[in-house]
C-alpha cells in the first residue's frame, strides 16, 4: 500500500486505487507498477489540496534513529527507511514524480559522484536530529556536483551563494572555496536550513522553499495569503516557479525511494564510510601528502574540490578527505608517525582508563593497535592518537617570485555593541555588520536556537578600516613546470 497521508473527502477512493496498483505488482515479482497506475494514485487536482496542514513535528520530536547494520546493509535503504515528511498528493507532486520515473537510473547515476561523501552526510543529519529527506537536498539542488555554479551566482552541490556561505562560517580565497569543500558546506547548509525552521516555526516546506528562494520571499507569500483569508500551506503560497517546483521534486523523489516497486532504482552503496575526513593540523601540499600515505595525487584533489591550488592555505582549514576506509589509515606508516605517540601499560591499567585519559576512544585506540579484543598486557607499547608534526608538509613557495604565498595580515578590530530591537534576528544583525553567523554565535556564546529579546545586547568584533595596497598577482599558469617537478623534490616512494 503506498503510504500517502492524504487530507481530503477522497482518501477512500485514492487509497484503495494505491492498493489496487500495489496489488498488481505483487502479483508478478518482475513487475513494476506502471506509470498510468502511478499516476492515477496521484491524480488530484492542486485545489483539493489541505486548507491547513499540521505543523510539521519539530527535529526533537523526531523519531530516534538507531542503526542497524545487520538490517539495512545498503545505504540507501536506510535512508529511505527513515523518510518521515508527510506527503499530499496534487498535480504538482504527480509532475516530479513522472519526471523521475521517465529516468528510472538517476540515482544510479548521481551516486558516482555522491558515492565517497553520502555516508558523511548521513551522520551529520543524525547527529543534529534533523530529518533524513536533507540528505537528498544536494541531488535536487546540484544533481549532487562538487563544483556546480548557477547563473544566480549559487556554487557547490548545496547550492549556497557566497552572502550565506559567507554569514554561516564558510571562507572563500584565492586558495580555498569552502562552497565546493562538499562537507564544510554540509555544516553550513544543515546550520542555515535549522535557523530557516525557527524562523518559520517548525514548518520543514516553508523553511526548503526558503532556502531555495530567499526567507524574505517565502515570509511576503505567507502575509499575503493570510491577508485574503487564503491558506498559508505550501501548496497554496504563490512563489516562483522555480521553488514552487524545488518542494515537489524532493517530495517525489522521498516518495519513490520509499517505493521501489515503482520502479526508480536505488544505487548499490555499502552502509559504511568509504572515505575518511583527516584534519592534518598544519598547511600541506598535495603532492607530498599523497606521496606520503601512498594515494593517487589526482584522486585527493578530486575528493576535495575546496582546495582551489596544489597546497592548502596557510591559515586552513586543513581537512581532508582520503580515499581510504579508518582502519587503511590508521595502518599507514604516515598515520602512526604523525599522529600518534607510544605508551607503555602499567599495573592496573584498562584500555577505557587509557583512552579517556588521551582524549580518546576505546574503538580508536583497538583499531589503532588492531586489537580486537580488550585484552591487554603490563609492559606492552600501544599507539596512542595524538596530533603532533613530524614532518613538513608543504613546499617552500618563497623560492620562485611567481609562487610567493600572499598571507594574509592580521586584522585590527574594535568592540561593538549592539542593542536588539523588535524585530531582530541574528540573521538579520550578521547581514547587518557583514559578520559570518558562526563568530556572532561564538562572541555572544549562543546557539542557532537561542532567542532575542529587545534590549539584550550583542557582543561584535568589527575590523578597523585601513588603506591597503593591493599585491600583484602571478600570471595565469604561472609555475607549472616547477609544480610539476614536485615528485623530484618530494622524492616520494611511488609516483603520486
Amino acid at each position: 500500500m503506498f503510504w500517502w497521508r492524504v487530507y481530503s473527502p477522497l482518501r477512500f477512493g485514492v487509497i484503495l486505487l494505491c492498493s489496487v496498483a500495489l496489488s498488481a505488482c505483487i502479483s508478478s515479482t518482475s513487475r513494476h507498477a506502471s506509470p498510468v497506475e502511478i499516476t492515477a494514485a496521484l491524480n488530484l487536482p492542486v485545489t483539493q489540496a489541505p486548507a491547513a496542514m499540521p505543523a510539521q513535528p519539530e527535529a526533537t520530536q523526531l523519531p530516534a534513529i538507531t542503526e542497524q547494520p545487520q538490517q539495512y546493509q545498503e545505504l540507501w535503504q536506510y535512508i529511505a527507511a527513515n523518510l518521515s515528511f508527510d506527503i499530499t498528493p496534487n498535480a504538482r507532486l504527480q509532475k516530479r514524480v513522472a519526471w523521475y520515473l521517465s529516468q528510472p537510473n538517476y540515482l544510479t547515476s548521481v551516486n558516482e559522484r555522491a558515492a565517497p561523501y553520502l555516508y558523511h552526510i548521513v551522520k551529520k543529519v543524525e547527529q543534529r536530529k534533523l530529518p533524513m529527506e536533507l540528505v537528498l537536498l544536494p541531488f535536487v539542488e546540484s544533481d549532487f556536483r562538487p563544483t556546480a555554479r548557477s547563473s544566480q551566482g549559487a556554487v557547490g552541490v548545496w547550492q549556497l551563494v557566497d552572502a550565506t556561505a559567507y554569514h554561516f562560517g564558510l571562507q572563500s580565497n584565492d586558495w580555498y572555496d569552502g562552497r565546493q569543500d562538499v562537507l564544510g558546506a554540509t555544516d553550513a547548509a544543515l546550520d542555515y536550513l535549522q535557523y530557516l525552521r525557527q524562523r518559520f516555526n517548525g514548518n520543514w516546506l516553508h523553511a526548503l522553499a526558503a532556502y531555495n528562494s530567499g526567507e524574505g520571499r517565502v515570509k511576503a507569500a505567507i502575509r499575503y495569503n493570510q491577508k485574503h483569508g487564503r491558506s498559508s500551506h505550501f501548496w497554496h503560497l504563490k512563489l516562483p516557479k522555480e521553488t514552487a517546483d524545488y518542494v515537489p521534486k524532493l517530495l517525489a523523489l522521498s516518495y519513490l525511494l520509499q517505493h521501489p516497486e515503482t520502479g526508480l532504482k536505488r544505487p548499490s552503496l555499502a552502509n559504511e564510510a568509504q572515505t575518511t575526513v583527516l584534519d592534518v593540523g598544519q598547511p600541506f601540499n598535495f603532492g607530498i601528502l599523497a606521496a606520503l600515505l601512498g594515494i593517487d595525487k589526482q584522486q585527493l584533489h578530486q575528493l576535495n574540490p575546496g582546495y582551489l591550488r596544489h597546497q592548502s592555505p596557510t591559515n586552513g582549514p586543513f581537512r581532508v578527505l582520503l580515499p581510504m576506509d579508518q582502519q587503511q589509515l590508521f595502518a599507514t606508516d604516515f598515520y602512526r608517525r604523525q599522529f600518534s605517540t607510544h605508551y607503555q601499560v602499567k599495573l592496573n591499567d584498562t584500555l577505557y582508563g587509557i583512552a579517556r585519559r588521551h582524549n580518546t576512544s576505546v574503538a580508536k585506540l583497538k583499531q589503532l593497535n588492531n586489537k580486537t579484543q580488550d585484552l591487554i598486557r603490563v609492559g606492552e607499547t600501544l599507539l596512542i592518537h595524538r596530533a603532533h608534526a613530524n614532518d613538513d608538509l608543504t613546499v617552500d613557495y618563497e623560492i620562485s617570485p611567481y609562487l610567493q604565498q600572499q598571507r594574509p595580515a592580521k586584522v585590527a578590530t574594535y568592540e561593538k555593541h549592539h542593542v536588539i530591537q523588535e524585530g531582530d534576528s541574528l540573521w538579520a544583525v550578521s547581514r547587518q555588520y557583514q559578520v559570518p553567523m558562526k563568530d556572532l554565535l561564538d562572541w555572544n556564546q549562543l546557539n542557532t536556537q537561542s532567542l532575542l529579546s529587545p534590549g539584550d545586547t550583542l557582543i561584535l568584533h568589527l575590523p578597523v578600516e585601513e588603506a591597503s595596497t593591493p599585491q600583484p598577482k602571478a600570471p595565469a599558469g604561472a609555475g607549472k613546470d616547477y609544480l610539476d617537478a614536485l615528485k623530484t623534490l618530494v622524492k616520494p616512494k611511488s609516483d603520486p
